[in-house]
């Protein structure tokens, strides 16, 4: 249209050459865009296992409609993260060494086939001087080995106590990054209907702007100047879209596979 105003004697060159300059350079925006596919294109043919140069993913439109989230998520599908898993396993595992320290406090004998203890004599487990058993100087040495048995469990219950907290950071962090996103799907979506306003209002916006443009009173400075913002408008909007489309993914991996409660 420029270009025939121009023809005409009506529109300087240099109003020619803005509009291709504006063409031009949102051209070399798309092309970049496509770098990034590329991209993105491979790390996806890394994480299937397959070579990049061998794999492609054919263009689509991308849907306007993000995934709904029920409401009222149970906090029991959190157990099944892999983290949260292996936090509470290793928890029952330090739990279980307590016993452990705790029963070497328990003399070990041998059982013989006849059920008799080999190498001490029962009648003379529970006998005097030594209050607590009496079966010699090896278990003696055994039961009071100058507080290491003590020291033991108390490292055991440290170890606990220390599990127990990072379990307990892990679920408190898992708790943030829910609502994280939980949030940040409301917030985009409002932010979105706003945007989506606005890109109305540039497009009608251009529209008037043009149309002045072809009746002679604005120049084709002024339209490539609204245009530009109702480009910027669109491109805000397209990102804000993928943003929210983000947040879905980034819920669905903290919640440890969706919101289904199957684990």
């Amino acid at each position: 249209m420029t270009k025939n105003q121009y023809a005409s004697g009506v529109a300087a060159q240099s109003s020619v050459i803005q509009a291709k300059t504006q063409l031009e350079a949102t051209e070399a925006q798309s092309i970049d865009i496509g770098v990034q596919r590329s991209q993105m294109e491979h790390a996806i043919a890394v994480i299937l296992g397959k070579p990049a140069s061998n794999f492609s993913i054919p263009p689509l439109t991308l849907p306007t409609v993000v995934p709904a989230i029920p409401a009222g998520l149970p906090s029991e599908i959190l157990e099944r993260r892999p983290d949260i898993a292996a936090a509470e396993r290793t928890v029952a595992a330090a739990n279980a060494q307590i016993g452990v320290a705790e029963s070497a406090y328990f003399p070990t004998l041998t059982l013989g086939a006849s059920g008799s203890y080999e190498g001490s004599n029962l009648s003379n487990l529970f006998s005097s001087p030594n209050p607590l058993w009496s079966l010699g100087p090896v278990l003696a040495g055994t039961i009071f080995d100058a507080g290491l048995r003590q020291a033991q469990t108390a490292q055991a219950r440290a170890a606990y106590d220390q599990d127990v907290a990072t379990y307990r950071q892990t679920v408190l962090t898992a708790f943030q990054q829910v609502e994280d996103n939980l949030a940040a799907l409301r917030i985009l979506e409002q932010e979105e209907q706003v945007q989506d306003a606005a890109v109305k209002d540039a497009k009608k916006a251009v529209e008037l702007e043009i149309n002045q443009y072809k009746a002679g009173t604005v120049s084709a400075l002024d339209v490539i100047t609204i245009q530009a913002t109702a480009l910027t408008d669109e491109k805000t909007d397209v990102t804000l879209l993928g943003e929210r489309f983000n947040a879905c993914v980034l819920l669905i991996q903290y919640l440890g596979g969706g919101w289904g409660s199957s684990k």
